[in-house]
Order: C-alpha cells, then sequence, then structure tokens
C-alpha cells in the first residue's frame, strides 16, 4: 500500500513539472508573440502595448517591473525627436519667431490653406469615395488624393500657431489622424486597386513626411498629450510597416521613391523598434536603385521634368539630411548622385536664373519659368558649392527652412557665388540640347527637347524636337506649366502650345488616355520616337539635327535643324520629304502680330525688346489662336512634295534693332540675304553672309573665282572663306560628299 502511495506521489510529481514545464513554454511562446512580432500593417497598435514593440535594450532601460508606461514612452521619444529630427523641437517657438521675420507672406497663405482644408472636411472625415464635402458637394479623386497627402494639415499646424495655439486646431490633427486609424480598422478607405489608394506609396509618402513635420511641431505642447504622441507614433509605425511590405520590388517613378524616402525616415527615427533596420535596409537598397536607374547618368531625373526632378531631389535629400544628423553613413554613390541633380538644374537654367518648363512642371499653371532658386539654394547649403551659391536666395524656400539646421541656414549670411563657366550643353541620355551665348542676363539661350523615356513616358508632352527660348531677358519661346485637374490639361500637354513641326492635322501625342483614379492625371499611349544626328559645338555655331517618325502614318518623313549663330540669331529649319500633298506647319507661341506679309511676324515686350520670325521661304498663311491668356500662330505651307521652312528667330532690342518689314532684302545684325560671294548653279538657293562666313541652304554646287566647290546631293552647309583656306562643314545629312576644286 505504500509503496502504490509512493508510486502515485511520484506520478503525480511528474505530472505537476510536466504541466510546469507545459506552462512556462505557453508562457514563453506567448511573451515571443507578444514581443517578437512584427509591427502589422492593417492596425495601429494601441498605445498601452506601443513598448512590447520596442527594441530589448530599449525595453529593458525604460521598464519598471517588465513594463513600460505610457508617460516613460513618451518622453523618450520627445527626447529622441530632439536628436534626430531635422531641428530640435525645443526651439520651435524661436524658430517660429524667426520664420514669420523671414516668410511674413505666408501667414496669409497658411491662413488660406487652413480654412479651406476644415471648411471641406470634417476633423473625423471619411478616406473613401463616394462622400460629399462639408457643404454638400462631392469630393472627386483629385481632392481625395490630396486630402491622403494631408499637407493642408501642416498648414492647419501653423494657422494654430498664428491663432494664439488654439487648441481647435491641433485637436483637429488629433481627429483626422484618428479617423485614419478607424477607416483602416473597419477597412472603409480607398484601396490601391482602385486607383486612389490612401495607402498608396506615394500618398502614404507624402503623409508621412507631413505629419512628421506636424508632429515634431506640437512635441512641447500641452495639449498634445503623452497617449496624442504615442497614438502618432503607433500610427507612423503601421504606415512603415505598410511601406515595406507593400513595396518588395523596384517599381519605377517618383511614387515608390516618395515612399521609399518616407519609409527611410522612419527607420532613422524609430530605429528603436523592432523591425526598424529591415525598414532601413529596404528602403535603401531600393533608394539606391531608382538613383541608379531614374537619375540618367547626364544627371537628368528620368521623367524628363524639372518638376519631378526637383521633387527626387526631396525625396533624397530628406534621407541624406537624417541620416547625416545621426551619423549613419551613406554610399558615396548617394552624394554623387544627389549633387548630379542639382548641378543639372544649373546646365540647364535661363540666364536670368529660372528655368525652361519642361514637360509635366505643375507648380503655377500657364507659368512659363521655374523657379529653381529654391531648389539651388538647399544644394548650396549641402554642398557649399560657389556655382550652386550663384542661383542661390539670401533664404531657403520656406517649406524647407524646416528642414534644415541652424548652422547650415547660417551659411546664407555669406553666400560664395561663382557664375557657372559652362556654354552650350547637351543631357545625351535624356535628350535635352542647350545652346548657350553666355550667363549675362541679356544674353540668348535655347533648350531643344529630342527625348523619350522608354519605360515611363507618362509625364512626356507632344514637343519632340520642340524649342524653348529666352534673349534680353523675356522667355521669347514660351512652354506652359500645367494642372492635372484642369479641364484643358490633355490640351496643354500636346503640340498645339509647344513651338514644333507639324503635318495637316497630326498632333504628335496620340491616343490620350486619362489615369485610372480619375484625377486628372492623362499620358499619351504613342509619342514619337526622336532620333539625335548631329550635335555639334565651336566658336562661330551650335548645330543640333534630329528627326522623328511622329508623321510616318501620314507618309511623311519628318527633320529639324536648329543652328544658334553666336550671339545674334537662330535659324530654325524644317524638312518634310513625301510624295504626296500636304498642309505643313510652324506652331510658335506667342502674341505675334503680321508685319507686311505673312513671312515675318513679330512680338514685343514692355521694354521695347522684341522677336521676329522671318520665313525665307515663301509660305501661304498664319493664323493666330489662344486660350487661357495664351496665345501662337501657325504657319502653314500646302504643297505635294517635299517642303522645308527655313526660319530665322530672331531677337531684338531697340526698334532699329527689328528685322525691317519695309525692306525685301532686310539686315539681319549684319548678315546680307543671298548676298554670297559664293554663287550657286541653283536659284533656289538660300545664303546668309556676313564678311567671309556664308550659311547655303539647298545647295548642291558652289563657285567662286576659279574655285568650285561641289556636293554629292543637295544640303545645307557653313562656309568659311579667307587667304589660307577654305573651311566647309555641313549642317544636315553627314553622308554627303563634298568636292573642293581649284
Amino acid at each position: 500500500m505504500s509503496c502504490g502511495t509512493c508510486r502515485s506521489a511520484t506520478a503525480n510529481n511528474q505530472i505537476h513539472i510536466i504541466m510546469k514545464t507545459i506552462l512556462f513554454s505557453i508562457l514563453i511562446f506567448i511573451s515571443s508573440i507578444a514581443f517578437g512580432q512584427e509591427i502589422p500593417t492593417n492596425k495601429v497598435i494601441s498605445t498601452a502595448n506601443l513598448y512590447q514593440y520596442l527594441n530589448a535594450s530599449v525595453q529593458q532601460e525604460l521598464s519598471k517591473n517588465g513594463v513600460v508606461s505610457e508617460v516613460d514612452l513618451a518622453n523618450y521619444f520627445r527626447e529622441k525627436f530632439a536628436e534626430r529630427y531635422f531641428y530640435n523641437w525645443k526651439n520651435f517657438n524661436n524658430r517660429f519667431e524667426i520664420y514669420q521675420q523671414l516668410y511674413p507672406e505666408n501667414k496669409v497663405s497658411h491662413t488660406e490653406n487652413a480654412l479651406d482644408h476644415i471648411s471641406k472636411f470634417a476633423d473625423s472625415t471619411q478616406w473613401v469615395l463616394p462622400f460629399n464635402y462639408l457643404n454638400g458637394e462631392p469630393v472627386n479623386a483629385y481632392a481625395l488624393r490630396h486630402l491622403a497627402r494631408q499637407h493642408k494639415m501642416v498648414d492647419i499646424a501653423f494657422y494654430y500657431n498664428y491663432q494664439n495655439k488654439d487648441t481647435k486646431y491641433l485637436n483637429y490633427f488629433v481627429n483626422q489622424v484618428a479617423s485614419l486609424n478607424s477607416a483602416l480598422e473597419l477597412n472603409q478607405y480607398e484601396k490601391i486597386e482602385d486607383g486612389n489608394g490612401v495607402y498608396e506609396a506615394f500618398r502614404s509618402g507624402y503623409r508621412v513626411l507631413n505629419w512628421l513635420e506636424i508632429h515634431n511641431m506640437f512635441l512641447g505642447e500641452k495639449a498634445y498629450t503623452h497617449q496624442d504622441q504615442l497614438t502618432t507614433i503607433a500610427t507612423l509605425l503601421q504606415h512603415a510597416a505598410n511601406l515595406y511590405a507593400t513595396n518588395t520590388e523596384f517599381v519605377a517613378g517618383n511614387h515608390q521613391t516618395r515612399g521609399m524616402s518616407a519609409l527611410a525616415m522612419l527607420s532613422i527615427l524609430f530605429r528603436d523598434f523592432k523591425g526598424a533596420d529591415n525598414w532601413y535596409k529596404r528602403s535603401m537598397q531600393l533608394l539606391g536603385e531608382h538613383l541608379d536607374k531614374e537619375i540618367n547618368d547626364d544627371g537628368f531625373q528620368f521623367e524628363r521634368s524639372v518638376h519631378y526632378h526637383m521633387s527626387d531631389i526631396e525625396n533624397y535629400y530628406f534621407v541624406y539630411q537624417l541620416a547625416k544628423l545621426s551619423g549613419i553613413k551613406v554610399a558615396p554613390f548617394w552624394e554623387e548622385k544627389l549633387n548630379s541633380l542639382f548641378t543639372t538644374l544649373t546646365k540647364i537654367a535661363y540666364p536670368d536664373k529660372s528655368a525652361p518648363v519642361l514637360q509635366d512642371d505643375t507648380d503655377n499653371p500657364w507659368a512659363e519659368k521655374n523657379d529653381i532658386s529654391g531648389a539651388l539654394t538647399l544644394g548650396y547649403l549641402l554642398f557649399e558649392e560657389p556655382s550652386l551659391g550663384y542661383f542661390a536666395n539670401s533664404k531657403v524656400a520656406s517649406k524647407m527652412y524646416w528642414y534644415l539646421s541652424k548652422n547650415q541656414l547660417s551659411l546664407l549670411d555669406n553666400i560664395q557665388k561663382e557664375q557657372p563657366n559652362f556654354q552650350s550643353i547637351s543631357f545625351l541620355t535624356t535628350g535635352y540640347f542647350v545652346q548657350r551665348n553666355g550667363w549675362d542676363l541679356n544674353d540668348n539661350m535655347m533648350i531643344i527637347s529630342a527625348g523619350l523615356d522608354p519605360d515611363k513616358p507618362d509625364h512626356q508632352h507632344g514637343d519632340m524636337l520642340g524649342v524653348q527660348a529666352m534673349a534680353n531677358g523675356k522667355v521669347v519661346l514660351p512652354n506652359y506649366q500645367v494642372r492635372y485637374s484642369l479641364e484643358d490639361y490633355g490640351f496643354f500637354k500636346n503640340s498645339m502650345v509647344k513651338n514644333v513641326a507639324l503635318v495637316d492635322d497630326e498632333l504628335q501625342g496620340k491616343k490620350y488616355t486619362s489615369n485610372q483614379g480619375g484625377s486628372g492625371f492623362g499620358k499619351f499611349l504613342a509619342l514619337p520616337n526622336p532620333k539625335v544626328i548631329i550635335w555639334e559645338n565651336n566658336s562661330k555655331y551650335d548645330l543640333f539635327v534630329g528627326s522623328h517618325n511622329g508623321f510616318e502614318n501620314v507618309d511623311v518623313a519628318y527633320s529639324r535643324q536648329v543652328i544658334n549663330v553666336k550671339n545674334d540669331f537662330w535659324i530654325v529649319k524644317d524638312n518634310f520629304k513625301s510624295a504626296q500633298a500636304h498642309v505643313y506647319k510652324q506652331v510658335w507661341q506667342g502674341h505675334y502680330s503680321v508685319e507686311n506679309g505673312v513671312n515675318l511676324i513679330r512680338a514685343t515686350f514692355d521694354d521695347a525688346t522684341g522677336f521676329d520670325i522671318f520665313q525665307l521661304h515663301k509660305i501661304d498663311n498664319v493664323k493666330s489662336e489662344g486660350t487661357r491668356g495664351k496665345q501662337w500662330s501657325v504657319l502653314s505651307k500646302t504643297t505635294a512634295g517635299d517642303f522645308s521652312f527655313v526660319t530665322i528667330l530672331f531677337p531684338y532690342k531697340g526698334f532699329d534693332n527689328r528685322i525691317d518689314e519695309l525692306k525685301t532684302l532686310p539686315d539681319l545684325k549684319g548678315w546680307k540675304l543671298n548676298a554670297a560671294m559664293w554663287v550657286s548653279e541653283n536659284e533656289n538657293t538660300i545664303s546668309l553672309t556676313k564678311e567671309n562666313e556664308s550659311y547655303f541652304f539647298g545647295v548642291k554646287k558652289l563657285k567662286y573665282n576659279n574655285k568650285t566647290i561641289e556636293f554629292s546631293e543637295f544640303t545645307d552647309a557653313y562656309i568659311n572663306t579667307s587667304a589660307e583656306k577654305i573651311e566647309v562643314k555641313l549642317l544636315g545629312n553627314q553622308n554627303v560628299g563634298v568636292d573642293v576644286k581649284d
């Protein structure tokens, strides 16, 4: 009996030990779930449980009896933000005072934007269509996308400060964050597959950038409670987890770049959380791929737009700056590529330090220039290069003021400026060609567009071989900025508002289609493919020759030659080859009058400078059209077979220096029309001569005294004749043979 009792006791002990072991294992398993799990993508962690996702070392540092209080966690991250963010939030009030002094005009725009947002959306707004503004009108896709970006929430944060810190504006932010979290929990938000995804990389990344700025701005406010702060942090962590989970592979375009920029920022600022190191690796890997694949080897952003070029500068800058502040090394490749983005802007700049409008530039609809001074001021503060300082302002763009350290801003007190020394330059991969006479305000500068990105031409306009130009400080041949939400965006994206050549009723951009979400953005599914034939620069002229296949559908072969006659004018020759009859056209942007016949049209400006467009072959008609306060003239010639426009683009300063419309053979800054010493056997040959230099168009055989120059076929040529030698250079087809005989 006693032995049985012993066996029973022993068994009970064994069972007890087994149960304890099982229970301990369960506890360990539960603990590993709680403390080792990844931050979820589909819900926001409660503030009470947020500490459980901290790295073990941080948990140990902050915990009391195994628990980290919300107060301690909020205090911890306030200190970390003071160390890690672009500026120390403890200095916000002083920074805001300086901000108001530097940018007094911003109070109006912040106020207007804040009140606009508040009047349209409740703080606890919806995040899925359809729903209405507060005034009952329906919210469209374009508006929802901007709600998702939360850019006007930054204005509300500023308005809070302008309004003596009225807490209702701070609470508006807190409640709007909560409304998105509620929509996430209830699965009532726009999905990516519907085209307007609230958590799509670009919109999510933009929102992260804006909410981080607001969070840092509010950290010193009593009304922004410990729990409010931790809720914002938990929300940003969910955004990070989602960006990490949904961006596993490279996707071309600025949308992923914006998202990965935000993910990298979150990984640096919240590196105390488990998984943040993986966020950093993923974001830096993908950003590195974007730098490698989307910043062309010539330094231009692959979408060929100044707007998107500068947007990419911001995306990379935010990461680069935060990494530097935290002592995190980035690859030299990063710094080189970032530097090249700034340098590229200087290379395309007009003499007045602005930049041309290229493709989808969207900041100021119908503007004819881009302001690049803010971007280049930022570049100067990063790299302190005097060639960037030449374009820099005494203050940084107001938006970027909050992303720079006090020491960086102090560099603006004594900017080192050095005028760039480059002249005409090409971006062979991107397809931009700049003909530049100099950097004085009155100097001539032209840019030629001859590129098409093969992977993502979404932002491309119908401007193949189109030109833009500045002379005497005026944009004499403009292009215009656009806005996706405007009804005529598709029109302003196409060829009638470009300086291009056309055939019949053909435009370059074909098969226009809007985007999936219906926000207004659209693209052409068919665009001409360019071919660059010649790019040549010398002391006398710059020469560009290119072609495109945009009119092959109507059996017309087309090419354009652009000659910059240094310090004088440009010659543009548009060549059409066809066996059928067509209406051949040139489109020139500007407000023009017809001067004594259709072969000369003129635009004049407020300072008596002007711009003449002079045809050297007779044309048939000039028709002026316009919209949105912009105007253009269409010059046309109807003929069977081949035809070439030979056009002088002639900027002048002062009435007496214009092309005299009353003269049959006017003086062209010393160049004489059809007065060359060399005589052509073809009566249709056109020449321009100044001293011993001549440009010939449509020439095959020339004679002078006992000398003969003969070409294997009709061509265009530059000839410089001196006592010592005869210099002959082809201006078109390089395959033409040349024979010079005495």
